[in-house]
């Protein structure tokens, strides 16, 4: 619906939409400017009031000859003292203006009102994220606010090539959403599948904000494993983004998700590079024999400890004491009880985590042991097998391999070291066939690229880094394995 020329007609319109004398955060301050009447519509606590007191004294000192014959056009030519300005001509985007944080300018006799962007959010501190903390390196994490994170991107790619295109989401929330690429580097097929698939999200709100976004971009419904990286630090996204990854920012959220993504950067830590390449290889190697070993290690030994036809040279592997209650269901019931360990220490406060973390290993540990619930062979396996998935850098993909790990148990527990082949054959398959917006999810396994494989084991040094771990693009990207 077009703006009127009448103010009045405008601001009626206006408050009715904007519920203005029910809700008390919008804010209409009706004023002169150059002899007209005038109205700034604001939501409360989303501007700076020292600018907008500044902009509104100018405003009031203007005079009728100041601003003639076009008011809009000259007010915005000819000296207002602000940079982050712009024009509307429907009630609409002035709506979607308002409640996004800017202030409405409308002036009796224009049909144009000008939108000025005093907005200044709630923002917490920069700070380095918790799950991805290094021993060195930049302490830098993204915060809440979308213009925050990518000023910490242009910080680190100065490239004029550098494109974030902004759009709203949700009916409701009409959340601020960025597309971040590398003009020329990124693959252009994936940025417009990404694009054409963020302008198709018919939601309500994303009120929890990058999840939400992932599930209708992905389209993850059955599939445990992760279809896109997140992470809170700057320093990756940047290295991702000139390797020609695609990375989506979500206003109210820290997290960047960087598609399309495999399972090859599940597995990956920013703290192999602030190491020496020997190091950091070394490092990549132990992380991935424990993501693969967290997996399989406790089924395995379960698989051994029931094969009733076991060469004596490895019958030792099973327990000292016969059981009381079935091995299988032990491991269950120990992967159970150190997920509720987990839960409720994120549910705990910070000064009563100490103790509850003492009463869960009197639990799982030695108490269950003296009452003879589980063998020790068992707690340790589970033990060992939890301290290998704490490995994990993404802990969605930890998340997703336990899942698999409980089936692997049930398969043993049917038909033994069959079972277990079966799991691991039916596990790989899952791999195999999954994909991220056309990136095979085991690439460069398969399909197999031998160069690219080798990248992702050995962490080279910088400058001789030359082939990509993802098909090849238009340009060369900085970190080929990041």
């Amino acid at each position: 619906m077009p703006l009127a020329r009448s103010l009045n007609e405008n601001l009626s319109e206006l408050k009715r939409r904007l519920g203005v004398g029910v809700t008390f955060d919008v804010l209409v301050r009706e004023l002169s400017v150059g002899g007209r009447d005038a109205a700034l519509i604001f939501i409360d606590g989303l501007i700076k009031d020292t600018a907008t007191v500044h902009v509104m004294k100018f405003l009031m000192r203007l005079r009728r000859e100041d601003l003639a014959p076009q008011p809009i056009k000259k007010l915005l030519r000819s000296g207002l003292p602000y940079f982050e300005v712009d024009t509307v001509s429907t009630l609409e985007e002035v709506v979607d203006q308002v409640l996004a944080g800017p202030a409405a300018l409308l002036v009796d006799g224009c049909t144009d009102a000008v939108i000025l962007d005093l907005r200044e959010y709630p923002v917490r501190g920069v700070e380095e994220p918790d799950l991805e903390r290094v021993t060195r390196g930049s302490r830098e994490g993204l915060v809440e606010t979308i213009v925050f994170n990518t000023a910490l991107i242009r910080r680190r790619l100065r490239d004029p090539n550098l494109r974030f295109e902004m759009r709203s989401v949700g009916q409701w929330s009409r959340t601020d959403v960025a597309l971040g690429y590398i003009d020329g580097v990124a693959n252009p097929d994936t940025v417009d599948k990404i694009r054409r698939r963020l302008e198709n999200v018919d939601v309500g709100a994303l009120t929890m904000g990058a999840q939400s976004l992932i599930e209708l971009l992905v389209g993850q419904r059955l599939n445990p494993f992760p279809l896109a990286r997140l992470t809170e630090r700057p320093d990756v996204v940047a290295a991702h983004l000139a390797e020609g990854h695609v990375v989506v920012f979500v206003d109210t959220s820290p997290t960047a998700i960087i598609l399309p993504a495999n399972v090859w950067h599940f597995t990956q830590h920013a703290e192999e590079y602030f190491q020496a390449p020997a190091v950091g290889t070394f490092m990549r190697w132990v992380r991935f024999l424990a993501i693969g070993l967290s997996l399989v290690l406790g089924p395995a030994w379960l698989a051994v400890a029931t094969w009733e036809t076991a060469p004596d040279w490895i019958s030792f592997i099973g327990p000292a004491e016969k059981p009381r209650v079935a091995l299988w269901l032990q491991f269950l019931l120990l992967e159970f009880g150190l997920v509720l360990i987990g839960q409720a220490l994120i549910h705990t406060p910070t000064a009563m985590s100490t103790a509850l973390g003492i009463v869960g290993a009197i639990l799982l540990g030695e108490l269950a042991i003296t009452v003879r619930v589980f063998v020790p062979e068992t707690v340790l396996y589970v033990a060992v097998a939890a301290l290998m998935s704490f490995a994990t850098p993404s802990i969605e993909f930890a998340h997703a391999l336990r899942l698999f790990r409980y089936g692997l148990f049930v398969l043993v527990a049917l038909w033994g070291w069959w079972g277990f082949g079966a799991g691991l054959a039916g596990t790989f398959l899952w791999l195999a066939l999954t994909n991220s917006f056309g990136l095979p999810y085991l690439y460069p396994l398969l399909p197999f690229n031998g160069k690219a494989l080798v990248r992702l084991l050995f962490r080279f040094p910088i400058l001789q880094v030359g082939v990509r771990a993802t098909p090849k693009k238009s340009r060369k990207g900085a970190y080929p394995d990041s």
